[in-house]
C-alpha cells in the first residue's frame, strides 16, 4: 500500500533559512573585504561555515549570489515616507539614506559594484533595473505625496525630483566621503525643499510664439 502523503524533495529539505542568510551575510562581509573581483565562492563558503555544496544548492554561480543578494538587501522597505509635509518626507528620507550609506559594508560594496557594473554588462543592467525600480517606488510616492498636497506643481518631473533628492546626499556621503552633521541635513532639507517648489524641477514646455 502507499501513502497518500508525499516526502518533500531532499534538495528543499536542505535550503535551510538560517544557511541561506548566514551565507548572505558572509557574501556582504567578503565583498565589502575584497571587492568582487577577489570575491570566491570558498572564501564565502569559509566565513559562513558551510560547504560550497550549500552554496551552490542556492545559487549557480558567484554572479547569481552577489546580485540576487545585493538585489534582496536593497529591497529592503523604507518607512512610509507620508509626514504630512513635504520637509517631514524629505527629513525622514534623508536619515534613513544616510544611515544606509554611513553602514561600513555599505560604504565600501557600492562604490566597487559600481566600477565592476562599468566592465560586466550583466551586472550594470541589474543594478540599473534595480536602480531605475527604487526611484520610481521612492520617489514616485515622496512626489506624488508632495502634488496630492498642493505643495508641488501636478506636472512636477518624478524622475528629475529625486535625482535632486538623492543626489547631493550620495555625493556628500559615498563619493567625497564627508561627515554629515544635524545642521548639514537640516540645511539640506530646506535647499531641496525650495529647489523643487520655486517653478517645478522640469519647466513646462512653452509655446512657440506667433509673429
Amino acid at each position: 500500500m502507499t501513502s497518500d502523503k508525499r516526502r518533500a524533495p531532499a534538495g528543499a529539505a536542505v535550503l535551510r533559512g538560517d544557511i541561506t542568510r548566514a551565507i548572505r551575510r558572509a557574501l556582504m562581509q567578503e565583498l565589502a573585504a575584497v571587492g568582487y573581483g577577489r570575491l570566491s565562492i570558498e572564501a564565502v563558503a569559509r566565513r559562513a561555515g558551510v560547504s560550497k555544496t550549500a552554496i551552490y544548492r542556492r545559487w549557480s554561480s558567484k554572479l547569481d549570489l552577489v546580485i540576487e543578494t545585493v538585489v534582496a538587501a536593497a529591497g529592503s522597505k523604507l518607512p512610509a515616507l507620508d509626514t504630512g509635509s513635504l520637509r517631514g518626507d524629505l527629513t525622514l528620507l534623508f536619515q534613513v539614506v544616510a544611515h544606509a550609506l554611513r553602514h561600513p559594508l555599505a560604504s565600501q560594496i557600492i562604490p566597487d559594484l559600481l566600477a565592476e557594473a562599468a566592465r560586466n554588462p550583466t551586472i550594470d543592467e541589474t543594478l540599473q533595473q534595480l536602480l531605475r525600480a527604487k526611484q520610481q517606488e521612492i520617489g514616485g510616492r515622496l512626489i506624488g505625496l508632495a502634488v496630492e498636497r498642493g505643495e508641488l506643481p501636478a506636472d512636477t518631473d518624478a524622475d528629475a525630483a529625486f535625482d535632486l533628492i538623492v543626489g547631493p546626499l550620495y555625493w556628500r556621503l559615498a563619493i567625497a566621503r564627508t561627515p554629515l552633521t544635524p545642521t548639514y541635513l537640516e540645511q539640506l532639507v530646506e535647499s531641496v525643499a525650495i529647489g523643487l517648489t520655486a517653478n517645478g524641477t522640469v519647466p513646462r514646455q512653452r509655446e512657440p510664439s506667433v509673429g
